[in-house]
């Protein structure tokens, strides 16, 4: 016998909402009740996922073997001290008084086991300290934890690419070094000009140093491209450095050829002969052309290629009377660069355009805290910016264990940390860090609770199992590194 039956069968469709049983909704009104609890809270739960990750690295152990202090020795030492400044800027403060708001945390003060942390005067005191040589040795430190992160995240870059660029920090007092120059925001007030330099592929610092408000010379910009591959990891074999035309001299090219390195540099001061019948159009609807020369500027050792880009400016109507150029070079825009690359024009203007992304990881350095000016002494300031650029690199790198961690377990899009690698740091934080927790005393231990109706708490979760599970593993950079370790503590 056969049963008939609908041909659509009504099912149950699956809630999209939060659980029936999630609780009741709460009521508050102007005449709600208010009272305290014993338990230790704060809005920073996602510290605990920070000092697994220092762990992971053994950060107080590297700092230890590349940190030589200054002759001022805190009560706190040397690593608490400067944790503390870079735990006050991976929160979000950027200057040293702003310690008042966190000195009671209960987070911060279970990380250093202290009941409350000391005044912000004791850690401007330990910054007052500082000088040159820590901030040198800040340098190390991050490279030897650079190397780390990149043997657990199993990062193997043959090939990077480093940008390079410069920036302007105004002063409102008389800080030692402020000098008058390039200042567009300000123009006519004193500034210092930091120098920068980045890796593209992971958008980590790499290397800088705060100067004189003053445009970078020939020297100097030697000495700085010169000092890129002591702080590369060993991995890296070849370096195409990208910088602007405050970079352009003989000795910034003479420097990246003895280091090997590949570069395009944009012209500043060179007028190089190009042959008029060799301008090319690679798009037919971009008016665009290109060209190349070897052209070997005055007082150069060696001639270098140099190609150029020129884009018509824009066309007037007919109807308004103007005056025609005269000469045929003035109805183009040029951008002219130096470079070690073969191929084709337009591939090179366009390798050198991908290096625009600089200018945003500066802009979010500065709101890290790189604008901070905490002394009126040079070589406090000169520390305190590698302090902030840690700090920064940091995020970096938490940002880059929290994607691995989400790519290994893929879950719905709104319970992951899928993508977090690419936001900016303001985001990461409201997603890793800025999560409230209680801290509770129970069974003799110190334990951290979070809330179940915080949607982020499953990929926090998730986080939390996934760096613990790397910490009861070998580390890859003792048992099997991946490439020979340039910043080994043996």
């Amino acid at each position: 016998m056969v049963k008939k039956r609908k041909q659509y069968i009504n099912r149950t469709p699956c809630s999209k909402g939060f659980p029936h049983d999630a609780g009741r909704p709460s009521k508050i009104g102007p005449s709600t009740r208010y009272d305290t609890c014993t338990e230790r809270l704060s809005p920073f739960g996602g510290l605990l996922a920070l000092i697994k990750f220092l762990d992971l690295i053994d950060f107080e152990n590297v700092f230890k073997h590349t940190y030589r202090g200054p002759t001022r020795d805190p009560k706190l030492g040397h690593y608490r001290m400067v944790m503390g400044i870079l735990m006050l800027l991976f929160i979000g403060f950027n200057r040293l008084w702003h310690f008042v708001y966190i000195r009671l945390d209960a987070m911060v003060c279970g990380v250093f086991a202290l009941e409350r942390l000391p005044a912000a005067t004791t850690f401007w005191r330990y910054v007052d300290s500082l000088g040159i040589n820590q901030a040198n040795c800040l340098l190390r430190t991050m490279a030897a934890i650079r190397e780390r992160l990149w043997q657990q995240c199993h990062l193997k870059y043959h090939k990077v690419h480093v940008s390079l660029d410069t920036t302007v920090k105004t002063l409102y007092g008389e800080q030692q070094g402020g000098r008058k120059g390039h200042n567009p925001n300000n123009p006519g007030k004193k500034g210092y000009r930091p120098v920068l330099c980045f890796i593209d592929e992971t958008r980590e610092y790499l290397l800088g140093k705060l100067r004189k408000g003053e445009t970078l010379s020939g020297e100097e910009t030697g000495r700085f491209i010169n000092d890129i591959s002591k702080y590369l990891p060993g991995c890296v074999k070849k370096v195409l450095f990208r910088a602007d035309g405050e970079f352009f001299s003989w000795q910034s090219v003479d420097a990246a050829m003895q280091n090997g390195f590949d570069f395009i540099i944009a012209n500043k001061r060179a007028k190089p002969p190009f042959d008029p019948s060799v301008w090319y159009q690679p798009w037919k609807r971009k008016s665009y052309q290109y060209n190349s020369v070897v052209y070997r500027p005055l007082g150069w050792e060696k001639p270098c290629r140099f190609v150029a880009m020129r884009i018509p400016k824009e066309e007037v109507a007919s109807s308004e009377q103007v005056q025609w150029e005269l000469f045929d070079e003035d109805r183009y825009t040029y951008r002219v660069f130096c470079t070690s690359l073969k191929g084709k024009a337009h591939n090179v203007v366009s390798r050198y355009d991908k290096r625009a992304d600089v200018e945003n990881l500066i802009a979010e350095a500065k709101g890290e805290g790189l604008d901070a000016i905490p002394s009126a002494k040079f070589k406090t300031n000169y520390a305190y910016l590698q302090i902030v650029m840690l700090a920064y690199n940091i995020w970096r790198y938490f940002k880059i264990m929290a994607q691995k961690s989400s790519d290994l377990a893929p879950t719905s899009r709104h319970e992951s940390l899928q993508g977090i690698e690419d936001n900016t740091i303001r985001i990461a934080r409201l997603k890793l860090l800025l999560i409230a927790a209680k801290l509770v005393f129970h069974d003799n231990t110190d334990k951290v609770k979070f809330s179940l109706h915080d949607t982020r708490l499953p990929a926090m979760q998730r986080f939390l199992a996934f760096i613990d599970t790397a910490r009861a593993r070998a580390r890859p950079w003792s048992d099997k590194p991946l490439w020979p370790l340039r910043f080994s503590l043996n």
